[in-house]
């Protein structure tokens, strides 16, 4: 089933019936007897609790959020967009209690399993959210909020008739640019080449951003923890490119 809500921060002008396409499709299923426990008793910490629109990972336009009293401090906020499992936001979490982070999913079972590790963790320091990316930087973030936005192996959508729901568009980069604190970054990773030259265009040509490393490629990033998703398609022969640019 494809989620009603928009995809690239375009407005319809009935929010009933909206025309843009979203980057994911809701997949069914039961989350496990230790998923269920895990959501019902830690997302009253973990999970952040947001007004929608139309469906259920849709953000209201009114939802803007207070990152001081959601955290409970001032600190730097990084966000990472596709969480999944969480293995890499709960790993940045436990190993930097000084920062905050905010993990944006839309699969439930993927955040019952963030939550349930970043309790073992003991990364505090971690919130969750249920909704589409675009409309999280649309709506939730205050502007100039976040220092670090990343986007690690976005889904590729590789058949050409589906490129059109790739994340990384020009819609896209100018929410990323609204909620980035000036000098803030986006870092982007994908083991697709055609993603990867896709993503280069669209943020080459992005007001507002500049590219952040020297060569064709940046370095991987090394506060990126090696998971099993990396593995598999180095294990296949895809190459892992890594982008970095800077909100100017």
């Amino acid at each position: 089933m494809i989620d009603p809500a928009y995809a690239g921060g375009v407005h319809d002008p009935d929010p009933a019936h909206r025309k843009q396409t979203v980057s994911f499709v809701r997949r069914s299923g039961r989350m496990s007897e230790g998923q269920e426990r895990a959501w019902a008793e830690l997302s009253p910490h973990y999970l952040l609790d947001v007004p929608r629109e139309i469906s259920t990972t849709s953000v209201a336009r009114d939802a803007l959020i207070d990152p001081v009293a959601v955290w409970g401090r001032s600190a730097p906020l990084i966000v990472e967009i596709g969480s999944g499992q969480g293995h890499a936001v709960v790993h940045a979490a436990s190993t930097r209690p000084e920062i905050d982070f905010l993990a944006v999913e839309v699969f439930k079972a993927g955040l019952a399993r963030t939550m349930k590790d970043a309790d073992a963790a003991g990364a505090r320091n971690l919130r969750l959210v249920e909704a589409n990316a675009p409309e999280v930087l649309a709506h939730l973030l205050p502007a100039a909020s976040v220092d670090e936005i990343w986007v690690f192996f976005p889904d590729p959508w590789h058949k050409k008739r589906h490129t059109k729901r790739r994340l990384i568009a020009p819609e896209f980069a100018a929410l990323a640019a609204r909620a980035l604190t000036p000098g803030g970054l986006l870092r982007l990773a994908t083991d697709w080449e055609d993603y990867a030259l896709q993503m280069v265009e669209v943020m080459d040509a992005a007001p507002g951003f500049r590219r952040a490393f020297e060569g064709e490629w940046a370095p991987r990033y090394e506060g990126r923890v090696m998971t099993a998703f990396e593995r598999k398609g180095l294990a296949v022969g895809r190459d892992i490119r890594d982008l970095v640019y800077e909100r100017v």
